[in-house]
């Protein structure tokens, strides 16, 4: 009996590991999607003169899950009447953080965005975009040597805690 719960125990803090360097592994391409996602908004709206909704539905078909869910949701909302946009993004983008590995700073930067879209000429909403991406870049970069430094330190970690508690039990 001891043993398998050792070996549930072991088990356990070793998936733990694994779940924290998954986050690692999947926030910096998600900061990618992100950033891909907000030149297809440029692009969007400097060639195709669409509405905010259709723009985002278009964008919502070519991005992965979680951020076509993001860009679905605000889509949706934006077919009905729309009283405070802002209102809307953020509480869309609460709702895709808490679904995405991003951290606080990128949920930051989004939401700064969310503060100047639809609020400018085409080539002020562009220089905004533009002051996006390169934060959203510097987050990714970051974030790219997070993952450098502790992906394989997280694994390790779960599997030696996991032992290290069942030495102390034993």
């Amino acid at each position: 009996m001891k043993w398998i719960g050792a070996i549930l125990l072991v088990s356990t803090t070793s998936w733990i590991g694994f779940d924290m360097s998954k986050k690692l592994t999947e926030r910096p391409k998600q900061i990618r999607l992100l950033i891909q996602s907000l030149q297809m908004l440029e692009t969007e709206m400097g060639y195709s003169q669409l509405t905010l909704q259709q723009t985002f539905q278009n964008i919502s078909k070519k991005v992965p899950y979680p951020l076509d869910q993001f860009y679905e949701r605000l889509a949706h909302k934006l077919s009905g009447i729309v009283i405070d946009f802002l209102t809307i993004w953020d509480e869309e983008l609460s709702k895709f953080v808490q679904t995405s590995a991003l951290k606080q700073t990128e949920h930051e930067v989004m939401k700064q965005f969310g503060r100047n879209l639809g609020q400018h000429t085409f080539l002020q909403q562009q220089k905004y975009i533009k002051l996006t991406i390169h934060h959203l870049q510097r987050e990714l970069d970051d974030a790219m040597e997070e993952r450098r430094k502790y992906e394989k330190m997280m694994k390790s970690l779960g599997v030696l805690i996991g032992l290290l508690i069942v030495l102390l039990l034993f």
